[in-house]
């Protein structure tokens, strides 16, 4: 399957997307109180899985991006 430069535009927004709501939701976290140690490592979990969903589909946006860069073709000025 050829990836588009639109395809890695989307995969490097949903990871940046990723990256922001989770990284705020770790700082409500932090400031909750009164909940049992269950609701944190449930939590922390779904935040760490989220972060390296990010990492992955960040990893893909990059690649496709620098393939579809490469596969651009080249303007020829007279």
């Amino acid at each position: 399957m050829k990836l588009e430069r639109k395809h890695a535009v989307v995969l490097l927004a949903i990871a940046a997307w990723n990256v922001i709501t989770y990284a705020r939701f770790i700082k409500a976290l932090v400031d909750t109180e009164d909940r049992p140690t269950g609701y944190y490592v449930a939590h922390t979990i779904l935040i760490i899985v989220n972060f390296l969903i990010a990492a992955l589909l960040g990893t893909w946006g990059v690649r496709a991006y620098k393939a579809a860069k490469a596969e651009e073709p080249r303007n020829s000025s007279v």
